[in-house]
């Protein structure tokens, strides 16, 4: 027997720098050392020499329930691991009702731990009437952090949560360190300016854009970062689109209040002009895909290390729902757990932003972000969650998907790396062209700060 059950060879990414011909070694589920040089022995070597390997990616926002009885925990989980994803972050907007209470956290944690092929964290939220009093059993229950909404996508599944219910929220989350993360949309201008331009009849494929303008978004945003400011909570804008939004987050930061940020791979990559055009309603997000320049100008913040994470906001939505000529009509979000990772590390490497920052973005940013003690890094103790990434020019194919859907908006997307192998606690969970592991393999993962809660219980 030697000393180790795995050793990866390849050239090595950490959040801060690059070993070349480096290795990784694994024992018992667990990274116990990386280095360069002569390999030791191990029970198996695997040589990717020539090609990236990096931790396990951390998708902060999941979305696998919002169609009842269509993706679900598992298969996105199967999606997810070709990706190069060994955590999901889930929301908690699930079909037919949300987890706003302890007895459906448990419900959802018992899925995962029985369907799950990678790994997944929990968010929870509140009921919009007496929903405060949920908050310290979804604590204790292993939330890694809370989602509301200031705007009201669906009444029951992703209802509305007044400012005021908003504070209190924050309030009482506060003292537990969690994050509390809102969608930043103002409901009142939003109704508004949809109302007009289905009055005039504009609702071809670039009236989306035109009614959910950046001062939407943007005061939306602060209002997150100003409630924030005055209770003392980890306030997260979930989905920041434009450049202002950066600019107001720095501004609290500095201020030294705790204002996180996050935007999706879809800002980074698709732009009005070109994808919108093409794709039409299925590049219907919220927020809604940019103008080209406000893609370049959101660059800058991430070239500048001004976000906290990158995720996918994935949502496997049928074409069905995506396919009525007014564009109002139809639902917000798409697919992504297979192009998050791609997608980013090829727009990272076509602006000349160091792959570092691709591993700071996907891996270490959410994992500080909701308190995942052993994930997004490879080190000493971490658990063995790698991913190894082949360069080469790989056309995205949708109809490959594992996801529920087979449409994307990158479809047909150059990317310049392929998810070649994924790795969960050093078991191989993707070997490139298929999934090599099993339901119930993944497992639930609760914040760090859960443990300490439950022991002083």
């Amino acid at each position: 027997m030697s000393d180790f059950d795995l050793v990866l060879r390849g050239n090595i990414v950490l959040s801060d720098r690059v070993i070349e011909n480096g290795h990784v070694a694994v024992r018992d589920g667990k990274v116990a050392l990386i280095g360069d040089g002569t390999p030791p022995g191990a029970d198996k070597t695997e040589d990717f020499r020539g090609q990236w390997i990096i931790p396990g990616v951390i998708d902060g926002q999941v979305h696998s329930g919002s169609q009842a009885g269509q993706e679900g925990i598992g298969m996105a989980s199967r999606a997810a691991a070709a990706g190069g994803i060994t955590v999901m972050v889930e929301m908690p907007y699930d079909e037919p009702e949300p987890v706003t209470g302890r007895s459906q956290f448990e419900a959802k944690r018992a899925r995962v731990e029985s369907e799950a092929q990678v790994d997944v964290a929990l968010y929870a939220t509140i009921a919009i009437e007496n929903g405060l009093g949920a908050i310290p059993g979804l604590i204790e229950a292993g939330a890694c952090a809370f989602k509301f909404s200031m705007f009201e996508a669906n009444a029951t599944r992703f209802p509305r949560i007044a400012d005021d219910t908003l504070f209190e929220a924050f309030r009482l989350i506060a003292p537990s360190g969690l994050l509390c993360g809102v969608h930043n949309q103002d409901q009142a201008m939003t109704q508004a300016r949809i109302a007009r331009a289905i009055a005039a009849g504009d609702t071809g494929w670039d009236a989306f854009g035109r009614a959910h303008t950046p001062l939407i978004e943007n005061l939306a945003t602060a209002r997150i970062y100003e409630l924030g400011a005055e209770t003392g909570a980890r306030a997260h804008a979930v989905h920041v689109s434009t450049s202002r939004g950066f600019e107001i987050c720095n501004m609290y930061r500095q201020a030294g209040h705790q204002a996180t940020i996050e935007t999706c791979v879809q800002y980074l990559m698709l732009n009005e002009e070109e994808h919108v055009r093409r794709f039409g309603a299925r590049a219907k997000h919220y927020p809604p895909i940019r103008p080209k320049a406000e893609m370049d100008r959101l660059w800058t913040h991430i070239a500048r290390g001004e976000c906290d994470f990158v995720s996918s906001d994935h949502v496997s939505w049928g074409l069905e729902k995506k396919g009525n000529p007014n564009v109002f009509a139809n639902v917000s979000g798409g697919p992504g757990l297979e192009t998050l990772l791609p997608a980013l590390w090829t727009g990272c490497a076509e602006r000349g932003i160091a792959p570092t920052m691709a591993v700071k973005l996907l891996c270490e940013g959410p994992a500080r972000a909701f308190q995942l003690a052993d994930k997004g890094r490879l080190a000493p103790g971490a658990d063995a969650d790698v991913v190894v990434l082949e360069p080469g020019a790989f056309p995205f194919d949708p109809s490959k998907s594992l996801s529920a859907v087979q449409w994307s908006s990158f479809e047909g997307r150059v990317f310049s790396v392929r998810v070649a192998a994924t790795y969960l606690r050093g078991a191989l969970a993707w070997d490139g062209t298929r999934i090599r592991n099993q339901a119930g393999d993944g497992r639930f993962v609760p914040p760090a700060s859960a443990g300490s809660r439950r022991h002083a219980h």
